[in-house]
């Protein structure tokens, strides 16, 4: 099957800096594909690039196995949703869903049509006369998705769409979202600096720092097993060990990593590993207590079951974990 998006040795450079470099991705048709990563690490370039937006400075980029380069954006069949939603607030929204329909030529039944079917599908059926700004923040989220999806483009581009809302919309759109990508089959390009939301609703993550992808894999790849120091320490939280520690703990040398809820409370016994040290901090999160260890100048966390009876602050605390829990790194980078 030809891949929706393949990028092959893509580089963006603006000046002296190589916003994007040397980059080589596939995603496929269908996919629900994240790009995640610090600011300025490359992927709102990427997602530029596959937009038609910006030009490779070299490289090359195929959507649907047709040469992009030089395309510009209204030729290809990609939409992008913004985090700013960028409606128009003198129309109404279902002349704001019609609108790449009627500047396509498209006749004033027939997108109207459209539009009403594609408000339907993102759940605002009956809305089509209101204005933006009466509409809420989820709501003008779902007519910005509308007005990309009334185009029927074979790729939808999403901008840190959900950027704007509160934590607990956020959390519904993000399911929202992925429930409308499986029903559409359509591919989805998704970027974000939030860890969480890659996680969620990915199904393949690509990592990117300094202009590259880093790691590239499923959510549970990418979180289980990190290639990187980055990558273990950016995505989720994670305790990184030096070789030192790590050769002490496993008689390997080597940078390792260790989830905060894979440690658990008291000493080491059978397959375990130990740590002791000093207990430095503890917050309630409800669920859990995540307690801050310091251990041989480091400080380590780990999340425990809320009603754990521990030492009081300054005293010592044992912990242990599993060896499976314990990964080693690809790399000291």
């Amino acid at each position: 099957m030809t891949p929706a998006v393949t990028f092959r040795a893509v580089s963006r450079h603006f000046g002296q800096v190589k916003a994007v470099d040397q980059v080589n991705l596939e995603i496929a048709e269908g996919e629900f594909f994240a790009m995640l990563g610090p600011s300025g690490s490359g992927k709102t370039t990427c997602l530029r690039l596959i937009a038609g937006f910006e030009q490779p400075t070299s490289g090359e980029i195929a959507i649907f196995g047709e040469n992009a380069n030089g395309v510009p954006p209204w030729k290809r069949n990609v939409n992008t949703v913004f985090q700013d939603y960028a409606l128009f607030p003198h129309m109404s929204i279902l002349d704001n869903v019609a609108y790449g329909l009627m500047v396509k030529g498209v006749d004033k039944a027939a997108r109207l049509k459209a539009a009403e079917e594609a408000l339907a599908m993102v759940a605002l059926p009956g809305y089509g006369e209101r204005k933006a700004g009466q509409l809420s923040g989820g709501q003008r989220q779902r007519v910005a998705l509308a007005r990309a999806l009334v185009n029927k483009p074979k790729v939808l581009l999403l901008d840190e769409p959900l950027g704007a809302l509160d934590l607990k919309l956020r959390e519904q759109m993000q399911e929202e979202l992925k429930t409308l990508q499986k029903a559409l089959g359509i591919t989805f390009v998704f970027v974000t600096h939030d860890q969480g939301e890659a996680l969620s609703m990915a199904d393949r993550v690509a990592v990117f720092n300094n202009g590259g992808i880093v790691q590239a894999g499923t959510p549970e790849d990418i979180y289980q097993r990190p290639a990187s120091k980055f990558v273990a320490d950016f995505v989720g939280s994670s305790n990184i060990l030096p070789p030192d520690f790590t050769q002490r703990l496993t008689g390997t040398r080597a940078w390792s990593s260790v989830r905060p809820e894979t440690i658990n409370l008291g000493a080491a016994s059978g397959d375990t590993l130990g740590i002791s040290g000093t207990l430095a901090a503890r917050s309630f999160l409800g669920s859990v207590t995540r307690v801050g260890v310091d251990v041989e100048g480091m400080r380590l966390h780990a999340n425990l079951p809320a009603a754990a009876t521990l030492p009081a602050e300054g005293e010592t605390i044992a912990l242990n974990f599993s060896r499976a829990a314990l990964h080693t790194l690809g790399d000291a980078a």
